[in-house]
């Protein structure tokens, strides 16, 4: 999750799409370039662990967009396949 965090922040679209489940991905993503995102606070995980083989994030993340702070907050899920967590999907929180 905070690896997805840092990728927005930075705009590193590659990273975002490698680390994006295949069944779920988009075949390309553009990043804003007027967002600049500040910080995140994760809110609930729930599994995850280094046994688990799925887990859900739920995260609040801010961000400024013309000057004007703003956040979004998601629940996110991932499954780990070949020891590397994948973003599968992620609901309004």
């Amino acid at each position: 999750m905070r690896s997805r965090f840092t990728a927005f922040a930075v705009s590193d679209a590659d990273h975002l799409l490698r680390s994006w489940y295949p069944s779920t991905r988009p075949s390309r993503l553009e990043l804003k370039d007027d967002i600049r995102w500040t910080r995140l606070d994760i809110i609930e995980t729930v599994a995850g662990g280094p046994f688990d083989t799925s887990g859900m994030v739920e995260f609040e993340a801010f961000y400024r967009e013309q000057g004007r702070p703003g956040s979004m907050r998601e629940r996110s899920s991932f499954v780990r396949e070949k020891r590397v967590w994948l973003y599968v999907d992620g609901e309004p929180g």
